[in-house]
């Protein structure tokens, strides 16, 4: 059900990579982070627990597939996943890439930077995300 004045409702929340009828997945628009990803339940649910057990598998599936994909295709120093949601009643899971060359590392995405980021890396990076997106597809299809 589609609420009003709902952000993940009435948006993807990102680029959309992929969607069925239980959730989407999306690249995020994070400046410095192009190897950013939420997995976002479609429905309003508030909790991980709120979801069945079949849903649950469902959607940690969903979360796994964007991290082996990440990990397989980029290398990145590690995966960081988090749960927040706090601000919109849709779970949803981040899916991050972290090197060791970003600009937060080995900080939260969310704290303080620790140096400037690398714009070189960071295109390069970015220039990938279209191969990443077509295997998050390809692997989330089958």
């Amino acid at each position: 059900m589609k609420s009003s004045g709902c952000p993940l409702c009435e948006t993807d929340g990102g680029l959309l990579v992929f969607r069925n009828d239980s959730l989407r997945i999306i690249q995020a628009s994070e400046a410095g982070f192009p190897a950013f990803y939420r997995v976002i339940w479609n429905r309003h649910v508030a909790e991980f627990s709120d979801l069945t057990p079949a849903e649950r598998e469902v959607c940690m599936q969903a979360v796994v597939t964007v991290e082996q994909v990440l990990r397989t295709q980029l290398q990145p120093a590690k995966i960081n996943l988090a749960a927040l949601g706090n601000m919109v009643p849709h779970l949803h899971w981040h899916v991050i890439a972290r090197f060791d060359w970003d600009s937060h590392f080995p900080a939260s995405v969310w704290s303080t930077p620790q140096r400037e980021a690398d714009a070189s890396k960071v295109a390069a990076m970015a220039a990938r995300s279209p191969d990443i997106n077509r295997l998050i597809v390809q692997d989330m299809s089958r």
